[in-house]
């Protein structure tokens, strides 16, 4: 796709092969009249570890095992006599094989993180790093209440924390979806358009406008002319 003429729609958005394009687009059905022309703004070596889709794969994986745990223990809760043994087998795999998903999330998600944004210092990232470590904590508290016997009560708490902790993850990480940083960013200043008002210069005088003058009256009274005997004085 890199090296591929690209093509965007304009109303919804969507890139994807000039070659690969039809009558209308995938993405909202418009006819192909509304797209142009689009290059890429990221570099190659970027793009192609984004294109691997590494992180999405692990964390829909680790996702189910969470969301599959709690929803187990209580149907087995509700039908104890239903295939309990090969319930009960299904439960303690996915409560084996989960911590290992997250693990594999978690990395995945700290390299796509620093892929797209060159940081992971920025808030929404700090927000999943830190429910990332938690629901991970809570993989390894289930493992450790299996191997300790704990009551199946203990697992179904844990399970729910671990589910409640990666619903909000993935609320945060949809705003993340398709969002990438081009390039370097850097901060320009911004310069007043003339909507906005100019920020006054220090020591900057403001004119004074001088007032019109004032018509005369019509009606003003003349100066008296001087009589011939004040002139012969």
């Amino acid at each position: 796709m890199i090296d591929e003429e690209l093509v965007r729609c304009r109303p919804c958005g969507y890139v994807m092969k000039e070659s690969d394009l039809g009558d209308v687009c995938p993405a909202c059905g418009l006819p192909r009249s509304v797209f142009e022309p689009y290059r890429e703004k990221v570099s190659p070596k970027r793009l192609l570890i984004l294109s691997l889709d590494i992180h999405p794969i692990a964390i829909h994986l680790s996702q189910t095992f969470v969301a599959l745990i709690p929803l187990l223990i209580i149907f087995q809760m509700i039908f104890p006599d239903f295939y309990t043994t090969v319930v009960t087998s299904v439960i303690n795999f996915s409560i084996f094989v989960l911590p290992l998903t997250l693990v594999l999330s978690f990395i995945s998600g700290l390299l796509d993180g620093v892929t797209r944004f060159k940081t992971l210092r920025t808030p929404l990232l700090k927000s999943k790093i830190i429910f990332s470590s938690m629901v991970l904590v809570l993989g390894f508290g289930m493992w450790g209440t299996v191997l300790s016997g704990q009551s199946i009560w203990v697992t179904l708490i844990v399970s729910i924390l671990a589910l409640a902790c990666a619903v909000k993850l993935g609320l945060l990480g949809k705003h993340l979806i398709d969002v990438i940083l081009p390039g370097t960013y850097v901060r320009r200043k911004k310069k007043p358009t003339k909507y906005a008002p100019k920020a006054k210069a220090e020591g900057e005088v403001k004119p004074k406008i001088n007032a019109a003058p004032k018509p005369k009256a019509e009606n003003a009274e003349k100066p008296k002319a001087k009589s011939k005997d004040a002139q012969e004085e």
